[in-house]
């Protein structure tokens, strides 16, 4: 069994977001210097302005130590999903799950003479005399001169404007200036100061529009790669993210043309600094951000906000860090559950289901949410009635992950009488999505053992379900995960089962596939070593066929055909079946398995043979008679010579001399 598993969830590297650039008026062309000049004492009316300090001193996370052992890491910029980091998921359970982080090392601080003076970037601009030329960053991206001095006159023009007349068309130029999807120049942008000169502007303000625009620039110049968000997030993460959390609560309080677009451009502030995951653990730790999440279902948000905002917190579950103070903070579980029932956005939903994955994941939170009636009743509905296959994929992981914790096995198999069986069974026998159908398997797989056993035998169906699926199913995975669940259902019942037929019935259809048959004929093994199980296995239809198939079959391992012919030798053990065993296919399958000369399966062959003769002295002659049987069994015993004249045989008890007597009594019987 697997170790659970968690998927990534953020949707920014497969979502097309919209290119449209909003009007911010018309830019104007001015000239400085002086970067991140201190803003004057008043307004140009004269009236004194009330400055609210920014600190941008020694509370940030870089000089918390987890953050500077983190600065060395390497990480990737892609995702697999929504698997999903899955993500962890147990026992089939492989997490799926993947963060969107900076595929370049962590740059080194340095300072220049640009003002910058945070880190090197990753282009360079050459130029010969006074005539520009164009340099490639590390992305490939050509840039000229010209852009990066668009940049720095854009934000020198912030700069100098912070306090007068001018305030207003520096913003709304700094918009235009900023508003595109250049990562590079995004890169040139954070480097140069933008963050933090507009960080000073917004927490300088009380205009509603300045505060929108403001909101709206930071979330253009933070479109930058992970490393560079990480390194700004050191410089005013401390003072950016608490603004950003008390303006987000006063806009939900207001209804005006500005409160809306204002909540979009802080939730997706948030959500940037979300996707580097070295910051997650630093923003759950922000007083008011669990307040924030937990108001996506009562705050009245469009539908764009609340998908945005649920975002954040699949973003921020996916820590182990967060997964248990996100579970534990009062009312933020029930504000979850309410958007994944109830919301009438399918993609909030599909968040939803994404954070609930992930903080199940967490070994401390699943008896804790196992025990949660409304949060198992939502899981059911997501995994059976969703429209978009991650989202069910999300549920039915999620309801894996709680069935990874023995305790709550039981739990889950009664829960509803038996709705999260029932809703599994659908996933595995009806969902047009491979990935959601073999969670689904691994989760049944995780919820068979002996104190369950016996309920998911009698659940009408899910035997058929699991056979169906183990020979039928178009992906090899769910075929072998379907298979799997199978067998550990049919390890725990017993004969004096009322279940035991049918799990017979369904592990003979199982046996025809090539991707199930090994883990079938294991069980099958185990169950003929049980005295009472014999006779009514040997009697029972298709089994012996099925046991004849396998262990014949050139294309199974060795290990699979061996235990297929072991399970054929127990079942002769047992005098009252020799009569219906001395059948044309068990006895072409006991002398091919002779012929073929591997140690264990002719040993196990020659042993079955020895004993049918021997317990039914009326099979000799038709065994004598059966074309091949004498040839096979005379060179089994020249090869059982040959090792007792090297003194094998006649040391090695557990290797006992058959052939020749069985030789011996076949042609008397001619």
């Amino acid at each position: 069994m697997a170790s659970p598993q968690s998927r990534s969830r953020d949707k920014s590297q497969t979502t097309q977001r919209s290119k449209s650039k909003p009007s911010y008026g018309t830019p104007r062309s001015t000239s400085g210097s002086n970067l991140l000049k201190s803003p004057a004492k008043s307004t140009p009316n004269g009236m004194p302005r009330k400055y609210h300090s920014v600190d941008f001193g020694n509370h940030s996370p870089q000089h918390h130590p987890q953050y500077k052992k983190s600065q060395s890491r390497n990480t990737s910029p892609s995702r697999e999903r929504v698997n999903y980091t899955t993500r962890r998921a147990h026992s089939d359970t492989v997490s799926d799950t993947a963060s969107v982080t900076s595929t370049s090392s962590s740059p080194t601080k340095t300072v220049n003479s640009d003002g910058g003076g945070h880190f090197p970037l990753n282009f360079k601009i050459t130029s010969h005399g006074t005539r520009s030329t164009r340099s490639t960053d590390s992305s490939g991206i050509i840039h000229t001169r010209e852009t990066i001095n668009s940049v720095k006159r854009a934000i020198e023009v912030l700069n100098k404007s912070i306090s007068d007349e001018r305030r207003i068309d520096a913003i709304k130029n700094a918009c235009v200036e900023f508003d595109h999807w250049d990562e590079v120049k995004h890169n040139a942008e954070l480097h140069y100061g933008a963050a933090d000169i507009l960080t000073i502007y917004l927490s300088n303000t009380e205009d509603d529009n300045e505060i929108r625009q403001l909101c709206a620039a930071l979330e253009m110049v933070f479109r930058s790669a992970a490393n560079y968000v990480k390194h700004s997030y050191a410089k005013v993460g401390s003072s950016i993210v608490p603004l950003l959390l008390r303006l987000l609560k006063e806009c939900e309080g207001h209804k005006d043309d500005y409160s809306s677009p204002t909540i979009t451009h802080i939730t997706k502030i948030l959500l940037v600094f979300s996707r580097v995951p070295d910051l997650r653990p630093f923003l759950v730790r922000h007083k008011g951000m669990f307040d924030a999440l937990k108001r996506v279902s009562s705050a009245g948000l469009n539908d764009n906000n609340r998908v945005l905002r649920m975002r954040l917190l699949a973003n921020l579950a996916n820590c182990d860090a967060n997964k248990m103070a996100i579970l534990q903070y009062p009312g933020l579980l029930e504000a979850v559950l309410r958007v994944a029932a109830l919301d009438s956005s399918e993609h909030a939903r599909e968040f939803a289901g994404l954070s609930l994955m992930d903080l199940a994941s967490e070994p401390q939170n699943q008896m804790k949410m196992a025990n949660v009636d409304k949060l198992l009743g939502t899981l059911v509905k997501l995994a059976v009635l969703e429209n978009i296959p991650d989202t069910r994929e999300s549920a039915v992981t999620a309801l894996q992950n709680l069935a990874f914790c023995k305790d709550n096995r039981v739990r889950l198999v009664t829960y509803g009488s038996g709705v999260v069986v029932e809703a599994l069974k659908k996933v595995v026998g009806n969902d047009k999505d491979a990935k959601a159908r073999r969670r689904a398997a691994g989760a049944l797989t995780n919820l068979a053992c002996d104190e369950t056993g016996e309920q998911m035998a009698k659940h009408k169906g899910l035997l058929d379900t699991l056979a169906r699926a183990s020979t039928r199913d178009e992906s090899a995975d769910v075929q072998q995960r379907a298979a799997m669940a199978l067998t550990k259902i049919a390890t725990s019942i017993p004969k004096k089962s009322p279940s035991h037929k049918n799990v017979l019935d369904a592990l003979v259809i199982a046996s025809d596939s090539n991707h199930a048959v090994g883990s079938v004929m294991a069980v099958m093994r185990v169950k003929t070593r049980d005295v009472e199980c014999r006779v009514c296995m040997a009697f029972h239809p298709g089994i012996l066929d099925a046991l004849a198939d396998a262990a014949i079959n050139p294309r199974l391992p060795l290990k699979d055909r061996d235990n297929a012919m072991r399970s054929i030798m127990h079942l002769t053990n047992e005098p009252s079946n020799c009569k219906v065993m001395c059948c044309k296919k068990i006895l072409n399958a006991l002398v091919l398995g002779v012929s073929q000369g591997e140690d264990d399966i002719a040993s196990s062959a020659i042993t079955a043979m020895e004993r049918l003769a021997s317990n039914e002295v009326s099979n000799r002659p038709h065994m004598a008679r059966h074309e091949g049987l004498l040839t096979a069994v005379a060179k089994a015993t020249e090869r059982e010579a040959k090792l007792e004249a090297s003194g094998v045989g006649s040391t090695d008890k557990s290797m006992p001399l058959l052939a020749k007597p069985l030789l011996m009594s076949l042609l008397v019987a001619m």
